[in-house]
């Protein structure tokens, strides 16, 4: 038992949805994780030397991950977009809240503001994974979350598999996103149509380059957008996406070897290399 555990059991998942009036609902992207296992793994996850005094859970939806991360952590603070579930939570957690221990953010994960945290462990709205993850990311802490699990591998995917593509190489700038485990469909109700997966993402700073980080990540997008063509031919057609003023001075500027693959054939350095050279040759505008 931690510091923080209480001497009470974890709270069960389906006693949580039933004392919350709630069933879920698949069409707001509303699926309850109720596997005890799964979410008494969750946590676990996180690596070793994380810091752990204060974790960012997006979507608590009826407190069953937050109980058991206020078992491993000084401060937790949630984020929930439902009303009804946000006050459930403040009223389940009243001890926690009223210590300081717990904070609950109603809102869209999108657009409220984030407070500083040192580590997130959340199940994602899948809907709106990518955008979630994308603003966690940049943050720089160790994260750990439950997503699709075709998102999931295709965030760790490697270069020429099927599965890589923007969101691997963007992903993988940021940290070392592992999938630590996959999740059948019956962990969740109302059960989602497609099995999850956890990924674990450590940051790091990448081992490449990048002048213009914001250039980088747009200019990746564009190509992945073309990602059947070579990338001669992804440079010339995305220049509305990417921002390039000059597309045909960064393929002459390109040695014949990289123009001739495709964009799923790069790994990210390449996309750094590539990126550089269009800075330095082009003028480069805001992009799509």
């Amino acid at each position: 038992m931690t510091e923080f555990e209480s001497e009470s059991a974890s709270r069960d998942p389906d006693r949580l949805r039933r004392r919350a009036g709630v069933r879920g609902d698949p069409d707001r992207d509303q699926h309850f994780l109720v596997d005890d296992r799964v979410l008494d793994r969750l946590p676990g996850y996180l690596p070793a030397d994380a810091d752990r005094s204060h974790v960012l859970e997006i979507g608590g939806g009826t407190g069953a991950l937050t109980d058991r991360l206020l078992d491993v952590s000084e401060r937790v603070t949630v984020v929930e977009r439902d009303p009804e579930l946000a006050a459930f939570l403040r009223e389940e957690f009243a001890d926690a809240v009223e210590a300081g221990r717990l904070a609950v953010i109603e809102g869209d994960a999108l657009a409220v503001e984030l407070p500083p945290f040192t580590a997130c462990v959340s199940n994602l709205p899948y809907g709106v994974s990518s955008e979630i993850a994308f603003r966690l990311l940049p943050e720089g802490r160790p994260l750990v979350l439950m997503v699709q699990f075709e998102f999931g591998e295709r965030m760790v995917a490697e270069p020429d598999t099927p599965e890589y593509g923007r969101l691997s190489v963007s992903a993988g700038h940021y940290a070392d996103v592992e999938l630590v485990e996959t999740v059948p469909r019956e962990a969740f109700d109302p059960q989602p149509r497609v099995e999850s997966a956890v990924v674990r993402c450590t940051p790091r700073e990448p081992t490449y380059e990048v002048e213009d980080e914001a250039f980088f990540l747009r200019f990746v997008k564009a190509l992945f957008t073309q990602r059947r063509k070579t990338v001669r031919n992804a440079i010339r057609n995305t220049a509305h996406i990417s921002g390039l003023a000059d597309p045909d001075a960064v393929v002459e500027a390109v040695d014949e070897a990289t123009l001739s693959r495709r964009p799923g054939e790069l790994d990210p350095s390449a996309f750094a290399a590539l990126a550089r050279t269009a800075r330095r040759v082009s003028d480069v505008g805001g992009g799509q």
